[in-house]
């Protein structure tokens, strides 16, 4: 007589997912925008923070055509070229990068596991580009320099609604808890933004950005722009395909 054992089996150590098992880019890039703050914080000088914020941060003044031909700006041609990614790493208050890290760690952490690290991390830049284009068409000419990695973690956001709801997903109606969660076949665009979930989250983030954005300024005059969510939202929404490793579900 043959003899059955009905007893689940544990998963294999790699396939489980802890809430705190965090893919090791998140770590990594977590740990850089932390280490980053802190030395602004506590370490550098205002004169030298002001320098630093001069480089790196996002100034809209800088691509006003006499600003921009003059190459007078601090860093001249190649701060033109990197602050469009390096205003991400760069955040004006305790609260502002701990709100950020958090979200990174939750949709962010959802699309490494699916993407890997470099593809992971050319979604994030471009994310950081369109959000800084967005905030320059609506700003041109701005003073206000813009810092923090909210248009990054808000393309995580709309990247990871391309799969997080889908049946097996991380939160679809019928989900996996292993690390094939994060591999389901995702939708075209257009059935994605059929699925009630998807549309609710979609709703209340927007309303969410245009109640707390619109009044966007940080420390030290530093703004922290409701377009650039929207342009990193967008982007990590249309952009996806071309990152995804996964084969799109045809219907």
């Amino acid at each position: 007589m043959n003899v059955y054992n009905f007893t689940p089996k544990e998963p294999p150590q790699s396939d489980r997912q802890p809430l705190l098992n965090l893919p090791t880019v998140i770590v990594w890039l977590g740990g850089i925008m932390a280490a980053i703050h802190v030395l602004r914080t506590f370490v550098l000088s205002e004169q030298t923070d002001a320098e630093l914020l001069f480089y790196f941060a996002f100034w809209p003044i800088r691509y006003v055509p006499e600003v921009l031909a003059s190459g007078q700006a601090p860093g001249g041609l190649g701060a033109d070229i990197w602050s469009f990614v390096t205003y991400a790493f760069l955040h004006g208050s305790a609260m502002h990068i701990i709100f950020n890290l958090l979200w990174m760690a939750i949709f962010g952490g959802a699309l490494a596991r699916r993407f890997g690290v470099a593809r992971f991390l050319g979604l994030s830049a471009a994310c950081a580009v369109a959000g800084a284009l967005a905030h320059l068409l609506t700003n041109f000419g701005s003073q206000a320099p813009v810092i923090g990695a909210s248009a990054i973690v808000s393309g995580h956001m709309a990247a990871a609604l391309r799969f997080i709801f889908e049946l097996g997903g991380p939160l679809g109606a019928f989900r996996r808890s292993d690390a094939a969660a994060y591999r389901v076949s995702a939708v075209p665009l257009k059935q994605t933004l059929s699925n009630q979930q998807v549309i609710v989250f979609i709703a209340i983030w927007f309303g969410l950005n245009l109640v707390f954005g619109l009044g966007g300024a940080g420390e030290g005059g530093a703004s922290v722009a409701w377009q650039a969510h929207i342009g990193g939202f967008v982007a990590g929404l249309l952009l996806f395909p071309l990152f995804d490793p996964v084969p799109q579900r045809r219907f």
